[in-house]
């Protein structure tokens, strides 16, 4: 029996969730993270997309992202295709490395897009992996806070502060603010 199409609406931006198979890690080594990042970038040079929001967890990932050229199925089939095959060729595995096809739901409106961001980038906060969402590596949310650190050409690093008025430096106190009144209600 074939699988329900997946509806995609390309202004609409999708909250994408993948994990392990079995909840098994994704991401073993650091290197692992990069070569998702790395893959990451890869598709965006074969299928245009708008990166959100992201964080790599240990056993799944989060993606905030919006496809306007090709379906958000298309992107992510690349993107854990591309991975899989990693993952398997590193570590000598066969078969499944993701659960099953990753979820996805539309997120609607401001609120929607800074509400999904706060959740993706308050996971590692809950897993309880770090005590400061700051601390974590893998996600986009330093991205945002910082001034220096380069960010991939498929991420645009300052399309969550465009929610906010303000100076760039206004906003990212804006977006601290608001991740933390997130961080405060769960």
């Amino acid at each position: 029996m074939a699988r329900k199409q997946r509806v995609w609406i390309p202004e609409m931006f999708y909250h994408v969730v993948s994990r392990g198979n079995r909840r098994e890690p994704l991401f073993i080594d650091d290197y692992d993270f990069l070569e998702m990042l790395r893959i990451l970038g890869e598709v965006s040079l074969k299928v245009p997309y708008q990166l959100g929001s992201y964080c790599l967890m240990n056993n799944h990932f989060h993606l905030l992202i919006r496809s306007k050229e090709q379906s958000v199925s298309k992107v992510m089939s690349l993107v854990n295709k591309k991975y899989a095959n990693y993952f398997n060729t590193k570590y000598k595995y066969e078969g499944h490395v993701f659960e099953k096809r990753f979820f996805s739901e539309p997120v609607m409106g401001r609120r929607g897009i800074l509400d999904v961001s706060c959740y993706i980038h308050l996971n590692p906060l809950n897993a309880k992996m770090v005590t400061s969402v700051r601390e974590y590596p893998w996600s986009s949310y330093p991205l945002y806070l910082s001034n220096t650190l380069a960010s991939p050409t498929y991420f645009d690093k300052t399309f969550l502060l465009h929610y906010f008025p303000g100076t760039m430096e206004e906003k990212r106190e804006q977006l601290i603010e608001y991740t933390e009144k997130a961080k405060a209600m769960r």
